[in-house]
């Protein structure tokens, strides 16, 4: 007769199992569990292998030598081969009949009821007896001493006495050795159950055998959240600053002359074509004038002008009776503009001079009176090479504590590119400003904003990027992870671009709970033997309560279990 061979994989549940099973096309189904099936090891299950065979018509058949489930199998009468060539048998139930420990309450219970009923009324009985015998005592006492009779009597009833009186004791130390047994087998059945019941309870160490990978990726980054996608290696950058406002005392170096500033005129001149039309030259207020590297500036608009009427030559040009000079130069015409020096003291102070003048207006220039009324006052003020020795200062200085103030600002969810990191110096404002004076005694300011800034990741975000991109097996996890970090960090067209880095501990994926519901209720040799088979499962170290403990506790709650990564 054909069989169909179904091999049961390690992902199955008992749903999967009992549909192949009803799915079969064979009358006879052998069921091959791998090694150490959890699945297979619950009696619930078997019981379900069983009642759905006989529901679907089959001969269910387990191929396995793994004693666990020969005994659940014999339990339930279900056949067993040893492999798919050997003939199938139903394996002997006795052995897996226990009889069950009478409970503390039934031990208690019958203990009492064994107790003598009638304790109370033979107590009174007992004590009625000596009552009356030692009134009988008594009243022989009275009588007469002297007769030898009544002597002899006495002495006989005094030995009944002591003869009932020594039964009567041992009564009753009978009855108190028979109660002190059966408390004591009480306590004894209690301290058993306890040591055997309730107090055993196992610590559990079990090694993960686990590899350390590195991990390096190319990544992109944005400053705008709607722009991220961390499935394709593309992160949000945010930015986390902090800002404070530094003043810096700095000693002013500037001198300036604060005196009058001399005064006077200066004669401007110009010549006009006498074959031209005339014409007219302006002198703007603000025009130079300089001699000896000193500059007057003009005070007002002026202006040099001639109509070109020949005939009034006398009258309009200054040179009329110079025939040689009309002809090469023209007609001359001058005037005078009001100037002033563009700095207070008295070098400014200069005698006329007829040569050694120039000037940015189109004209000739010279002095025919002295420039008078300089004067010197000099003060120190404020220039720009002292703010820009005070701004470089700040530069160089350490900024340690501001950069640490930064990094402790960092929540633990995120982490920096540290080399993101910035120290911005801001426009700086001095006091007094540029080219003013700074009181005696007293010592210019700089204030400036300076900013630390750097960028920051969500970790939860790269850290998924980080596991998803690893491509473990299914049955593996990642234990523990570095902290990542960031590599040629560099600002490219459309953000910043860099190589994510860093390693991870990756082992098989196995729980607390899962150890738990291999081992409980099984002896510790087998129990160490069943996690041993494991992949991935290193040493494994099992602690009882109590040298007497010899099995693992079938209550969850009384076992502990650490699992230790082993790298």
């Amino acid at each position: 007769m054909n069989k169909d061979v179904i091999y049961i994989e390690p992902e199955d549940d008992i749903t999967d199992i009992i549909a192949k099973i009803e799915n079969s096309k064979e009358k006879i189904v052998a069921l091959v569990p791998p090694k150490k099936l959890g699945v297979m090891r619950s009696i619930v299950n078997i019981k379900l292998i069983a009642k759905s065979s006989i529901n679907a018509g089959k001969n269910v058949v387990l191929v396995t030598t793994d004693p666990s489930v020969i005994r659940l199998a014999a339990a339930t009468r279900l056949p067993v081969a040893k492999n798919l060539q050997s003939a199938p048998v139903i394996p002997d139930s006795t052995t897996i009949e226990t009889e069950e420990a009478p409970s503390v309450s039934e031990v208690v219970e019958t203990k009492e009821d064994e107790a003598p009923s009638e304790k109370e009324p033979e107590r009174e009985e007992i004590d009625k007896a000596e009552g009356e015998e030692a009134e009988k005592e008594n009243g022989e006492e009275t009588k007469e001493e002297d007769n030898e009779e009544s002597g002899k009597k006495k002495d006989k009833k005094h030995a009944k006495v002591a003869g009932q009186n020594r039964f009567k004791l041992w009564v009753r130390w009978h009855k108190k050795i028979v109660i002190g047994g059966s408390v004591g087998l009480v306590i004894f059945v209690a301290l058993l159950v306890w040591a055997f019941a309730i107090a055993p309870a196992v610590t559990v160490t079990v090694g993960v055998r686990t590899i350390t990978s590195n991990f390096s990726e190319n990544v992109t980054f944005v400053e705008k959240l709607t722009e991220e996608k961390v499935s394709e290696g593309k992160f949000y950058l945010e930015t986390v600053k902090v800002e404070e406002k530094t003043e810096l005392s700095f000693e002013a170096t500037g001198q300036k002359n604060v005196g009058e500033k001399a005064k006077g005129e200066v004669v401007v001149y110009a010549y006009f074509p006498i074959n031209g039309n005339g014409g007219t030259v302006a002198i703007n207020a603000g025009s130079v004038f300089r001699i000896d590297d000193l500059a007057f500036i003009a005070d007002s608009d002026g202006s040099l002008h001639w109509d070109g009427d020949i005939k009034a030559l006398k009258e309009d040009c200054e040179n009329y009776e110079n025939e040689a000079s009309l002809k090469q130069s023209g007609c001359l015409v001058s005037g005078k503009i009001p100037v002033t020096a563009e700095a207070a003291g008295t070098k400014y102070n200069v005698s006329p001079s007829l040569t050694g003048w120039n000037t940015t207006a189109s004209v000739g220039v010279y002095s025919d009176s002295a420039m008078t009324g300089g004067t010197d006052v000099m003060v120190t003020v404020v220039q720009q090479s002292d703010i820009d020795g005070a701004i470089e200062k700040l530069k160089t200085s350490s900024n340690v504590n501001n950069k640490e103030k930064l990094f402790a600002s960092i929540g633990e969810d995120d982490f920096a590119i540290e080399s993101s990191y910035k120290h911005t110096v801001g426009e700086p404002t001095p006091s007094p400003k540029v080219g003013e004076e700074v009181k005696q005694g007293e010592k210019a300011k700089l204030v400036v904003i300076t900013t630390d800034s750097v960028f920051v990741l969500d970790k939860t975000k790269v850290e998924e990027f980080i596991t998803e991109k690893a491509k473990l097996a299914e049955n593996y996890k990642i234990y523990s992870m570095n902290d990542p970090f960031i590599e040629n960090f560099l600002q490219a067209d459309n953000g910043y671009i860099g190589k994510l880095k860093t390693s991870y501990v990756s082992g098989p994926k196995i729980t607390e709970n899962d150890i738990v519901e291999i081992i409980k209720g099984k002896g510790i040799g087998v129990a160490k033997h069943d996690l041993g088979d494991i992949d991935g499962i290193g040493q494994t170290k099992i602690d009882t309560s109590y040298p007497w403990v010899m099995s693992i506790p079938n209550d969850p709650n009384k076992i502990t279990v650490s699992i230790v990564v082993e790298e």
